[in-house]
This record gives C-alpha cells, structure tokens and sequence, in this order.
C-alpha cells in the first residue's frame, strides 16, 4: 500500500490508470474508498489518484494537524509523485483542500472542480448571513440527513448505509476534526486565471445551490453544474451524471484524457444532463 511520510503523519494514497492526473479529495464523511464510481470512469483516460487526507481512512495525524495541513499534504504528495501540472477535483471538506491549493499554487493546477463545497472561501456580508442560516437550520440533522439528499434516504437505503460504512473508518468526524484551514476570497480564486467547475446538488443542505450560484457568478472562467434530485454528495449520489459533467469540463477547458473513448472525453449520451 503506498504511504508518504509528511510532517509526522503517514498519507494513504492510491494511483489509477494513467494520463494526465485528475486527483480526488474526499469530505469529512469519506475517505479514499469513496470515490469507487468515479475510479473506471476517470482512469480510462487519466491517471486518478485518491488521498486519504490526514486522520482519515488510512492516514494518521497522530499531532492532530488535520486541516491545518492539508494543503501542505497534498503539495507534499505532487511533489513525491513528480506532478507538476493536474486537475484537483475536491468534495465538501475536501474542496477547502483544492480550492486552496490553486491559490496557493495556480501555475500547478490546470483544472479545479469544488463539489457541493465552497469549504475554503470567506464569508462576509450576505453571504455569511446566508451561511450562518443554513448552519443553525441544519445543526441538529443526523450525518445522513447533513450529507445525503432524501431521494437516496428514501429510494436508496442500502447507500446510506454503505455511506455511514465507509465513514466509519476515518479517525475524524465532523464534530473532532481537527486544524482551521485558511480561507481565500473570491477575487483571490478568480485571480488564480484556473477554470473552476462549481457542482451542486438541488437538495444539498449544507452548501444550498441558490448559495453556490451566488459565489460561481463571482467568479469569471467558471461554470455551474446542479444536479436534480441530489444532494451533499453528488459523486456518490448521482455518479454517473457528475462523472460526466466533470469530464465534459475537463475536454472544454484544455485538459482532455489520454483515450479517445467517448464516455472518457465526457460526451454526452442522449437523455443525461449537461454541464
């Protein structure tokens, strides 16, 4: 199993197929085990590679760091796997994760995709007032009423379960993760000149959609994808519809896979929705 020592911690990683590098970071409630519909879809024309950030599924933080080093971790992990040019594709806690490290390092990444998050942006006026709604609206919820929209909880109950399986291996929770990532304006994300896809569920409770397309309107060189039906976790709740939003973005933004199978290159079979 491939490990990297980073700063005290021990980082599981995984590396799929190959091509240009698509590399997936996970939210609280997952790990690098959640990405399993993504990983034939994506790896058929890129190399995919999964982290398991800091204190999740296989990875230690045995200072307790957890977000506070991340975005040194994933440096850390490009670097030791020679990586100078990917597409970040980050989930909820895991968007904070990517989002910050194209600010930090824009020249580096080609492509950036912030699912059902906006983790790593300031809050000021409206927007945290909005924010600070939705936070006490949703405090009291269970983890799969936070991270599931009500289609999968009613229609899908084996996934919910599955979900709370796959979580159940991460050292952290939402209520004990540990560290406090920096935060990054909008003008400071759009500065970085980095296509930003922003995907949101319709039913996402955490991250609202009318909130994200407030903020990808703010942000020139970005587009939106809102998924019907779904909601905090629409890699795993709507797969094949995001895969194929994702891939369509990477094609229209200059950073097409290695194949030329059409379902890598994110065209549209008839009867899907679109980025």
């Amino acid at each position: 199993m491939p490990r990297l020592r980073v700063a005290g911690a021990d980082l599981y990683f995984e590396v799929h197929g190959a091509g240009p590098t698509i590399v997936l970071a996970h939210g609280v409630g997952g790990n690098h085990a959640s990405w399993y519909h993504q990983l034939d879809a994506f790896a058929r024309a890129y190399q995919v590679i999964t982290i398991d950030q800091r204190g999740f599924g296989l990875s230690t933080d045995p200072e307790r760091r957890g977000r506070s080093a991340f975005i040194d971790d994933l440096t850390a992990l490009l670097d030791h796997c020679r990586l100078e040019h990917v597409a970040l594709v980050g989930q909820s806690m895991g968007g904070g994760t990517v989002a910050g490290f194209t600010c930090s390092n824009p020249k580096r990444v080609r492509a950036l995709v912030l699912a059902d998050t906006l983790a790593a942006l300031s809050e000021s006026g409206p927007l945290k007032k909005r924010m600070d709604q939705v936070r006490a609206a949703t405090g009291h919820l269970s983890q799969a009423e936070r991270v599931l929209g009500p289609r999968i909880r009613a229609d899908h109950p084996e996934l919910a379960l599955l979900y709370g399986q796959i979580a159940s291996f991460n050292a952290y929770s939402i209520k004990t993760v540990a560290g406090e990532p920096r935060r990054w304006t909008t003008e400071e994300l759009a500065a970085t000149g980095v296509p930003v896809l922003f995907v949101v569920g319709m039913d996402d409770a955490l991250f609202p959609a009318d909130v994200v397309g407030t903020v990808q309107a703010q942000v020139p060189n970005s587009f939106l994808v809102e998924l019907a039906d779904t909601g905090h976790s629409a890699y795993f709740e709507n797969p094949r519809v995001f895969n194929d939003s994702v891939l369509s973005f990477l094609q229209k933004v200059g950073f097409p896979g290695s194949t030329a199978d059409p379902e890598s290159r994110g065209e549209r079979p008839k009867g899907r929705d679109h980025a």
